[in-house]
Parts: structure tokens; C-alpha cells; sequence
């Protein structure tokens, strides 16, 4: 009788792929983890790169759908693909050995392209998508033999050896699981020391903010607060893995066109500097929707970019200074671009070490980032910020700009009703209607409510902190039952009445008012 190789069904050949996977992108995340790159580990180069190449109409479907959980999307999407892939490669190796080769070259292929190809790479990212690929084609090789369990008669049982496998799968997968997640960790810093935002001791600041008038929170339920808390500040960037910065070692250079004196500051340069001062600014993000919730209200201390520009001998394009564009780069190799002039034309805009009145946390750019009021994140908001460099518009595009977003982002006078919400069924008699308004740099003069596309009528605007801050609003309504839309629009101090005209976030920001339904009862 000739012996032939035993046949491994399909569901134990994709188990063994499956398990394979799991090991090898723990492996990965070791490596990551101990070489202090966890963005060059395959999962998370691969999710920047698909973030870096999806096109713009299908990256604001994103956040449109799943709003600031579109990184978390993105990644079970890409671990749904992983599996898949991982099952089709066990089942394929189990038949021919060669295919499994095949699979992990891949794998390792894409790996490698992805962390190798990111803007702050350096030659040592290969080597977690390396380690992993090893570790795939290492476990996979063991599992089909193991499976195979050698040469037997034809019909001959083998379950032994596949009883064996499915413990040691499951004892693996449950080992790699624990390891990833032990990484991940280590990565992010739990375990690391330094300087963090737990340690790190604010000093007062220079020069304050001014006082908040009486009655800038209108306190009405439903109604966002004056200040967002920390925890509710949207958060819309690029990064799949936080980075996590020892303050202690970070440093900031300043340096490019038209700077005389370069500069390298520490952190505690910026902690210890004569100007120091603490700012209420309003961020808004480009994507933001009419109506969004991708803004929020905090107060800032910093130091004014201006002071610092001036330090270096950096004279404004209204004085004749050669660069008219500030590239700002983060720890993860974003650029962005924000107009010189935007920075030294008087308004606030900071390198800001707190956000009220703590330390910034790590996902909100520690230990140092940007904010400049009146434009867009995407143009002004650095976090993680590392690099200054004096440039031009016509010599280098930022990040977002060859994606299809506009070159300069002025953020646009916009309202929006926040009580009563969307689709609620409110009983009848008065009810408050509130909601914000911003109009960066001017301040809004008047906000106006429509019933039922009715005239307008003027609500009453709370006190304003300052005209870089939104302002909060109300109007006393009169509801009758039945099915009624509400409709605001806000008015700015230079008498510009903010536009009915629908426009998408792409490329420039959203326009038109915001429009809810609701049922009185």
C-alpha cells in the first residue's frame, strides 16, 4: 500500500492561517514597541497609507459616517481584510506549500511599502513588517505540518494530531493577543517615564486672559457649555497611533527662508518665556458639517508664534519678508501650511503648551501645538509639533493641498441650532431654542431663527469672551403641536449675513444654514 499525504480540510488549513497572522502581527508590535516605531508596524503603516491615498470624496464619507471613530473603522476594516487574506493563504498553503511563500511575500511586500513609504520613515521600520513576515511563514509551516501530522494509508484517521493543533492554536492566538495588547501599550508609554501630562507642572502665565463677562454661559440643557471639556474636544487628524512625546527630549526648530537667527527651543523654553499668556480660542475642523460638531471652545496657554518669529529675525510679507508660508511638522510627518501673515498680523495665534488650564494630553498634541485663530485646523492646527520652516506657497504644498483641500482655510461665519435636537418631539408651549455662532476675528452681531421658513426673528445672544471665541444664543418659542423646521443664521460685525448657499466641507468649509425638523406634542 502506497502512503499518501494525508488532505487537511479547508477550515483547519484557514485556522492555521488565521492563527499564523495573529502571531506574526504580535511579533510585529514587539518589535515596533521595542524600537520605539509603532507606526511602522504592518497594521498601522498600512492604515496611514491607505489615509495618505484614499481620495478626498471618499475620506469625507468616512468622517461623515463614523465621525471621530473613523480610525477605529479604518482598522477593522484593514484586520477584516487581514483575516480573510490570512484564511485564503492557510487554506492555498495546505495544497501547495509554495502559495503559503507566496502569501507572506505579500504580505511583506505591502508591509514594507506602507512604513517604508511614510514621510518620517527611517530604515529600521522594516524590521517589524520583517520580524512578522518570518514569524507568518515560520507558524504557518508548523501548522500544515502539524495537521498533515506525516505520510498515512488512504482513509486513515489522524485526529490526534489535529486535536493538537486546535489546543496549541488556541493557546497561540490567546499568547499573541496578550503580547499585541502588552505591546500596545508599551508603545503608548503606560509603563515609560518622563515628562508626560501627569507630571508636568503649568506656570502661570504672563499675561492672562480677560475676564469672562457675566453670563457668556447661558447654562441651558442641551446647549454645548462656553468651555469644552477636554474629553468632549472633537479630535480629527491622520495619526492611527498617538504619538506619545517625553517633553523632557522634545525640541522645536525654527529655521527656512528669511529667518536670520535660527532657532531650537526646548520645552521649557516655551514654559519659562516672557510672554506666556493664556487665550480663549474657538478650533473648528474643515470637515465640520453644517451643523457639526467638529469645533470646540478652549482656553489656551501659550506663546504668541509672533514673538518667536521675531526672535528669529522673521519680517512679516507686509514688511517684505521673503516667505509667505509657514510649514509646521508633526512628530508623524504631517505638514501643515498657514500664511505668515496669519501669524503676524496681531491675532493670538500660539504654540500652546495647555488647554484649560492643564497640560495638553497626548491626543491633543503634547507636549506642544499650534492654534491660530480664524482658520482651519487643517492649516494652522499642528499637533505633535516639532518643525517650523519659513517657505513659500509656490515652493511646497502642505499635506492637504495635493488632496484636493483649498491652499488657505479662513474659517467661515457658521451657526447652529443645539436645542432642541434634530427629530425630538418636544411638548408644547415655550420652549428654548439655542445653539452657537462663530465668526472669527469680527464677532457675530446677530443671530436669527426662522420657524417654519417664517420671517426672522432676532434671538439673544449671551455676552461675548471675545470675537476668537463662539457665541452662544436663545430664543424663547412658542410651539404649537404638530411637524416644524427651525432654521439659524448668524450675522458678523462687519454686517456679512452668513450664506444659505449648500456647500460640502471639500474643499473650503461647509456654507448654508442649519436646518432641524421637530414634532411638538
Amino acid at each position: 500500500m502506497t502512503d499518501t499525504p494525508r488532505r487537511i480540510p479547508t477550515g483547519s488549513a484557514s485556522l492555521a492561517g488565521l492563527v499564523s497572522a495573529a502571531v506574526a502581527l504580535a511579533a510585529a508590535e514587539v518589535v515596533g514597541a521595542v524600537l520605539s516605531r509603532p507606526t511602522a508596524t504592518p497594521v498601522q503603516a498600512v492604515g496611514a497609507g491607505v489615509i495618505d491615498l484614499v481620495p478626498l470624496p471618499l475620506k469625507q464619507f468616512a468622517v461623515d459616517l463614523f465621525g471621530t471613530a473613523d480610525k477605529v473603522a479604518l482598522l477593522t476594516g484593514i484586520g477584516v481584510l487581514l483575516a480573510c487574506a490570512a484564511a485564503l493563504i492557510g487554506a492555498a498553503a495546505s495544497r501547495r506549500p509554495v502559495l503559503g511563500a507566496a502569501g507572506a511575500a505579500l504580505f511583506a511586500g505591502a508591509g514594507l511599502t506602507a512604513a517604508l513609504s511614510r514621510p518620517d520613515a527611517v530604515p529600521l521600520d522594516a524590521l517589524p513588517t520583517a520580524a512578522g513576515t518570518v514569524v507568518f511563514a515560520g507558524v504557518l509551516t508548523w501548522s500544515i505540518r502539524t495537521l498533515r501530522g506525516g505520510r498515512t494509508a488512504p482513509g486513515a484517521a489522524g485526529g490526534p494530531d489535529r486535536r493538537r493543533f486546535v489546543l496549541l492554536a488556541g493557546a497561540a492566538t490567546a499568547a499573541a493577543a496578550g503580547v499585541g495588547a502588552g505591546a500596545r501599550l508599551l508603545s503608548a508609554g503606560i509603563s515609560g517615564g518622563g515628562l508626560t501630562p501627569a507630571t508636568v507642572r503649568l506656570p502661570a502665565p504672563a499675561d492672562r486672559a480677560a475676564p469672562l463677562p457675566e453670563g457668556v454661559d447661558l447654562e441651558i440643557d442641551g446647549l454645548a457649555p462656553y468651555f469644552t471639556p477636554g474629553s468632549d474636544f472633537y479630535r480629527i487628524d491622520t495619526a492611527l497611533s498617538v504619538p506619545r512625546i517625553d517633553a523632557s527630549t522634545w525640541s522645536l526648530r525654527i529655521h527656512g527662508l528669511g529667518v536670520r537667527w535660527e532657532l531650537v527651543l526646548a520645552y521649557d523654553d516655551l514654559l519659562r518665556h516672557a510672554d506666556l499668556c493664556e487665550r480663549d480660542i474657538t478650533l473648528t475642523c474643515v470637515s465640520n458639517p453644517v451643523g457639526g460638531g467638529y469645533l470646540g471652545n478652549a482656553r489656551w496657554l501659550g506663546v504668541p508664534l509672533a514673538s518667536l518669529l521675531a526672535e528669529a529675525g522673521v519680517r512679516s510679507p507686509d514688511e517684505g519678508g521673503p516667505a509667505d508660508q509657514l510649514v509646521s511638522r508633526s512628530e508623524d510627518g504631517m505638514t501643515i501650511g498657514t500664511p505668515v501673515a496669519d501669524v503676524t498680523d496681531g491675532r493670538d495665534a500660539l504654540l500652546a503648551v495647555g488647554m484649560n488650564g492643564r497640560p495638553l494630553s497626548h491626543e491633543h498634541g503634547f507636549p506642544v501645538r499650534m492654534v491660530v485663530p480664524g482658520l482651519y485646523g487643517y492649516v494652522s492646527a499642528c499637533k505633535w509639533i516639532v518643525d517650523v520652516e519659513l517657505t513659500t506657497f509656490a515652493s511646497f504644498d502642505a499635506y492637504w493641498v495635493p488632496r484636493g483641500w483649498a491652499e488657505r482655510g479662513p474659517i467661515r461665519t457658521q451657526s447652529r441650532v443645539d436645542t432642541p435636537r434634530d427629530g425630538a418631539s418636544p411638548e408644547r408651549g415655550r420652549i428654548a431654542v439655542a445653539g452657537v455662532a462663530w465668526a472669527q476675528g469680527t464677532g457675530v452681531d446677530r443671530v436669527e431663527v426662522s420657524v417654519d421658513d417664517g420671517s426672522w426673528t432676532e434671538a439673544e445672544l449671551a455676552p461675548e469672551g471675545s470675537t476668537d471665541t463662539w457665541r452662544q444664543w436663545v430664543l424663547e418659542w412658542e410651539a404649537e403641536p404638530g411637524e416644524h423646521t427651525i432654521t439659524v443664521r448668524a450675522t458678523d460685525r462687519a454686517g456679512r449675513v452668513q450664506t444659505p448657499d449648500r456647500a460640502a466641507p471639500a474643499p473650503a468649509g461647509a456654507t448654508g444654514h442649519h436646518r432641524i425638523t421637530v414634532t411638538v406634542v
